[in-house]
């Protein structure tokens, strides 16, 4: 597994772009320089990032997301083992 994150990843297992290594190795994303812990899904080449918000639902039990534009900086919290 390389070092750096892929370019696109969602948290969601419905979604293509899930990848359960990945996440399990851990993911934090800065956002406008910002550390954000709510990121539900995000691209790097496209510019965005997906927030939940809050507690909210939709009728099929999904959470309710805003997405929202910007520099995106994925990177893995701990590092490779070896």
């Amino acid at each position: 597994m390389s070092d750096t994150p892929p370019d696109r990843l969602a948290i969601s297992p419905n979604s293509p772009y899930y990848d359960a290594a990945v996440l399990e190795r851990g993911v934090g994303v800065r956002f406008k320089g910002v550390e954000k812990t709510n990121v539900d899904e995000y691209c790097v080449s496209e510019g965005w990032v997906r927030l939940s918000v809050g507690a909210t639902v939709d009728r099929k039990g999904n959470a309710m997301t805003v997405k929202l534009q910007g520099p995106v900086e994925p990177y893995f919290r701990d590092t490779p083992e070896a």
